[in-house]
């Protein structure tokens, strides 16, 4: 539907940069609930410089933040009047009703916005994109060049690397991931199931189909990969792990694009800094499809507020996504989809998953539901109490349970 080559999105935004003098806000309340990376802790701060005179702004960023944002904007009036969302995120956020049509705001306010901005749902604007991601290979040139490896392609290359940095006695465990036990574990299982060439649900139905050979071959590669990661891991969510790579303790990592300029901070080692590379997704199991999804991440509008603060809520949030916002800091954030954004270093990977042509991740109804059901129903095999079949099996029921729940089926 929406960022099918994250190159062409990029190419075809521009912004409109002459209605920029300040946020024109006269009153209302503004309060925005977001993950806490970088690009996003960028784009709240950006929204609270419009604050004052009569306009309220507050932000909740928190990695806890999919837990709350539903909750939160579910009451009448809503505690949040805007949740930054992602492809995933902002389905459920329409399954229950709680954001609004954007169609009026942004003919009001938004007439820079391109159309590959406007994430568009049966003719109504429900979101706005300002940025895109995708996880891929991150890993210390370093070490890899040491031992004359070089960089995997493919997670069965990742494999080899990873024994051959053990047993030189380099690191113990160089391999980091995001397989934190829920929402982190299940993206992993998403992304290393589409890079095995399975679909999550019989053709035009709602019916989950996982408990196949894609889905053994997919938790055995995961549960391979964790015996050469911290034996925390399924507490490592992408802050942890990114702790982990700042800390020099691992040298090859699936990362999300939009957290490689972090991992090049002030704080960080200049032996590490000078040595963390990236390239593309990698793929597995023999295929062509990369094992990651691509995504874009934007902002909504509650719908149980009032218009003066869904208005406020749209100017401010317009503001903290104007060009001017690009510098030095803040463009090596994200694959930004602002006008005057150039491609820095830390947005190759990004631009590699596009190119490889990198599945999006699936805006279906009920993939949310599928991705709860992974989130805790894998932990068991990771943890070797169950058998692959029977974690796919307890995946398929938990589901199906949801999904009736749901009417789905």
């Amino acid at each position: 539907m929406f960022l099918k080559k994250v190159a062409t999105v990029v190419a075809l935004t521009t912004l409109a940069s002459s209605a920029w003098a300040g946020c024109g806000i006269s009153e209302g309340r503004v309060s925005i609930v977001g993950n806490e990376f970088p690009a996003i802790q960028t784009i709240g701060a950006g929204a609270m410089e419009c604050a004052g005179d009569g306009v309220t702004v507050e932000t909740n960023l928190t990695a806890d933040h999919q837990k709350i944002n539903l909750p939160g904007m579910t009451g009448n009036p809503a505690e949040f009047t805007s949740a930054i969302v992602a492809n995933s995120s902002i389905v459920a956020l329409m399954n229950n009703d709680v954001i609004r049509p954007l169609n009026d705001l942004v003919e009001k306010h938004g007439q820079g916005l391109q159309k590959s901005q406007l994430v568009t749902i049966d003719g109504n604007i429900m979101g706005i994109a300002f940025m895109a991601n995708a996880q891929h290979l991150t890993y210390r040139s370093d070490i890899l060049d040491q031992l004359g490896i070089a960089a995997p392609t493919t997670y069965e290359e990742m494999l080899e690397a990873a024994g051959r940095i053990r047993s030189s006695g380099l690191m113990k465990n160089p391999v980091g991931g995001a397989y934190a036990a829920g929402w982190n574990l299940a993206e992993e299982f998403v992304n290393m199931y589409i890079g095995h060439g399975g679909e999550f649900f019989k053709p035009g139905t709602a019916e989950i189909a996982v408990n196949n050979q894609h889905g053994y071959d997919t938790l055995n590669m995961m549960k391979q990969l964790s015996h050469f990661m911290n034996p925390d891991y399924l507490t490592h969510d992408s802050n942890a792990t990114s702790a982990e790579w700042k800390a020099g303790n691992v040298a090859l990592m699936n990362m999300w694009g939009s957290r490689i300029g972090a991992l090049k901070g002030d704080e960080v080692d200049a032996a590490v800094v000078a040595a963390t590379a990236t390239a593309g997704p990698m793929t597995v199991g023999g295929g062509s499809t990369a094992a990651s999804t691509l995504w874009w991440d934007g902002f909504t509008v509650a719908k149980n507020i009032s218009d003066a603060d869904a208005e406020a809520t749209f100017m401010a949030l317009m503001h903290a996504i104007r060009p001017e916002m690009l510098n030095e800091t803040t463009a090596p954030q994200a694959v930004w989809l602002i006008d005057g954004y150039e491609p820095t270093p830390a947005a190759a990977g990004v631009f590699a998953a596009a190119a490889m042509g990198t599945k999006p991740y699936p805006m279906l109804p009920y993939a949310g539901l599928m991705h709860s059901a992974a989130g805790s129903e894998l932990v068991d095999f990771m943890q070797g109490k169950e058998t692959a079949e029977q974690a796919l099996a307890g995946l398929e029921a938990a589901y199906t349970t949801a999904a009736k729940e749901k009417g789905y089926l």
